[in-house]
C-alpha cells in the first residue's frame, strides 16, 4: 500500500493537515465512528472543558484504532466538529493533533463548528478513516 502525502503549490500549505492524501493497493480500510469524551462507562469527560474533551476524544480514537489493528500513522483522514467554535479554539485542537499525529505527514482534515452534538455537555467530536496494510 502507498500513501502519498500531497499539499499542492497551487494551494496554501497548511500547518497541521496535509491537503490530499492518496491511497494505492489498500487491502484494509478504517471507518471509526465520531468519538466523544466519554469514559469506557459513558461518563463524560471534562465537562466544560474543550482542551479535556479533545484528549479524551484523541484517546478514544487511538482506542478505536488499536482494535482494528491500526495506529494514528494509519490515519488518511479526519473530521473534527467543535460546539459554538470560536478561532481560540483552534490552538486547543492544534496541540490535542500535535500528541496524535507527533511524527510524519498529518492527514487531510476537516474542522467544523456545529451548534450541538448528540448529547449535552459534549463539545467535540472526532471521526476517522484509516488505511492498513
Amino acid at each position: 500500500m502507498e500513501k502519498k502525502y500531497i499539499n499542492p503549490d497551487t494551494l496554501m500549505t497548511p500547518r497541521g493537515f496535509t491537503q490530499v492524501v492518496t491511497i494505492a493497493g489498500a487491502s484494509k480500510l478504517v471507518f471509526i465512528s465520531g468519538q466523544v469524551a466519554v469514559d469506557k462507562e459513558g461518563k463524560l469527560v471534562g465537562p466544560g472543558d474543550l482542551k479535556a474533551q479533545i484528549r479524551q476524544a484523541a484517546s478514544n480514537l487511538k482506542a478505536a484504532l488499536t482494535a482494528a489493528g491500526a495506529t494514528a500513522a494509519d490515519i488518511v483522514k479526519t473530521n473534527t466538529y467543535i460546539v459554538n467554535y470560536k478561532q481560540a479554539d483552534y490552538s486547543a485542537m492544534r496541540e490535542a493533533r500535535a500528541e496524535l499525529f507527533p511524527e510524519g505527514e498529518p492527514p487531510a482534515s476537516t474542522m467544523v463548528g456545529v451548534t450541538s452534538l448528540a448529547v449535552d455537555g459534549l463539545m467535540v467530536e472526532m471521526e476517522a478513516i484509516a488505511a492498513v496494510k
